[in-house]
């Protein structure tokens, strides 16, 4: 079909005929399509009470990172810490994992490029490999590695630094170099180098990596002070602790007792069946990211019977959808479009992931959920970490419709899975594809 003259005088007299298109071109041109679409009964019916509310330490801020998926799983230790030693407040070193994350992500990409070194070029995987080879984002499966590897430590013991807080410069720089590596890595082995050969220069690589976060994040403590006081002013002091036993001592956790249920109803993803995503990861030698496709009312019944032992939970989700970033209000009503536009946006769940509307872009913690009298949720209390300016002090609020529709993955523990979902979540995993939506990384920046 040719656009012709006369076809877009039509579209203009159409247009022009409406009294309502005018009304939405004036309120939009003025104010954009989401504030002119804003809904003001939302913020009337988003209250922040809830039956369940759980009581954290200050909200904290990722700054200009994509660190959410670490915030979010320090968020949920530290709630640990406070409580257990009866502290008023209490944070953990977001620095620390940052630098051996963005460590272990480049041995990761290196080995993902001696892996596919028959590969073009050219093609789909190692384009995709390429692409973000050592990203901010990440999954709860790989900050459980980093946790079992090289434990926590206090926030003090490696505070932020600029780079820490703003990522780009680092990582675009850190991106240039993998890539630039990845070049001499396959010419090297197109040459005729052998893998002896190429493990050497792999190793030189890592060298200049590890010089690079060392210059941009300080180098991480192998053991350090640990100095608390109390609410009744008692000093707690721990000399030269190493970060791992710190982890044991002060959080405890069995990270093998921790399961990852997601909520993905596509065609291609049986509910019942674990799954895994081939080449997503970050240390080498760790285990896979694996999660157990679920209905979305069974991930609800576990997070909530998780915060009612009073513990929060580490969830993910797509933040930018039907969500106010200032008003912290998640809801689908929030923002009328389709009224605005006069449009139609019927896609369910499941077609939003399979024509890549949707995917997992954000990880926060579940602190609390309002229930009706039939123990059903209605909103949930979620603890965002963008600073105490968004929302109520730091605070969001989303409606459970909104959880049906834009909540992708929860992390409990196994104790609040029935018997059969566990066996189903330790059988062995159906292999996505690197670039499948359950392969994505909460990566949003504050």
């Amino acid at each position: 079909m040719e656009l012709t003259r006369e076809f877009l005088d039509r579209l203009e007299t159409d247009f022009d005929a409406s009294r309502a298109n005018t009304i939405a071109m004036n309120a939009v041109t003025n104010n954009g399509v989401l504030k002119a679409a804003e809904n003001c009964h939302a913020h009337r019916d988003s209250r922040h009470t809830y039956s369940i509310s759980l009581k954290q330490g200050s909200i904290t801020s990722q700054k200009h990172s994509g660190r959410c998926w670490m915030f979010a799983a320090l968020n949920v230790m530290r709630f640990d810490i406070i409580h257990s030693l009866n502290l008023e407040d209490f944070e953990l070193s977001q620095n620390y994992p940052l630098f051996y994350d963005k460590l272990e992500k480049s041995n990761y990409f290196l080995e993902s490029i001696l892996q596919t070194l028959d590969e073009p070029t050219e093609g789909r995987l190692i384009s995709f490999l390429l692409q973000s080879p050592v990203g901010d984002g990440g999954q709860w499966d790989m900050f459980a590695n980093l946790v079992r590897k090289y434990g926590v430590v206090p926030k003090d013991a490696m505070p932020e630094t600029f780079s820490s807080s703003a990522t780009h410069e680092m990582v675009s720089l850190l991106t240039e170099l993998l890539r630039s590596d990845a070049c001499i890595l396959r010419e090297a082995y197109a040459a005729g180098a052998s893998m002896e050969q190429l493990q050497d220069k792999k190793t030189a690589m890592m060298e200049e990596v590890y010089r690079l976060l060392c210059i941009c994040l300080g180098k991480p403590p192998k053991t350090f002070d640990f100095e608390v006081r109390d609410k009744d002013d008692t000093f707690l002091c721990d000399r030269q602790i190493t970060p791992t036993a710190f982890y044991e001592k002060y959080i405890g956790w069995d990270l093998d007792d921790y399961v990852s249920l997601i909520h993905a109803p596509t065609a291609d993803k049986p509910y019942y069946r674990s799954y895994s995503v081939r080449f997503l990861g970050n240390v080498a030698e760790g285990r896979i990211v694996r999660y157990l496709n679920l209905p979305a009312d069974v991930l609800k019944q576990a997070a909530i019977a998780q915060m009612k032992d009073g513990k929060p939970v580490w969830f993910g989700c797509d933040v930018g959808k039907s969500s106010g970033r200032d008003s912290g209000i998640m809801d689908l009503d929030l923002y009328n479009r389709e009224a605005l536009f006069d449009l139609k946006l019927p896609m369910t769940k499941a077609q939003r992931l399979d024509y890549g509307q949707s995917l997992m872009t954000h990880a926060m913690v579940f602190m609390g959920v309002d229930l009706d009298e039939q123990e059903r949720p209605l909103r949930w209390r979620v603890e965002n970490s963008w600073g105490k300016e968004p929302g109520k002090d730091g605070y969001y609020v989303m409606t459970d419709r909104w959880f049906d529709e834009y909540t992708y993955q929860i992390v409990v523990h196994k104790k609040y899975l029935s018997d059969e979902y566990l066996k189903q979540y330790e059988a062995e995993p159906a292999m996505l594809e690197p670039w499948d939506p359950m392969g994505s990384l909460a990566l949003t920046r504050a």
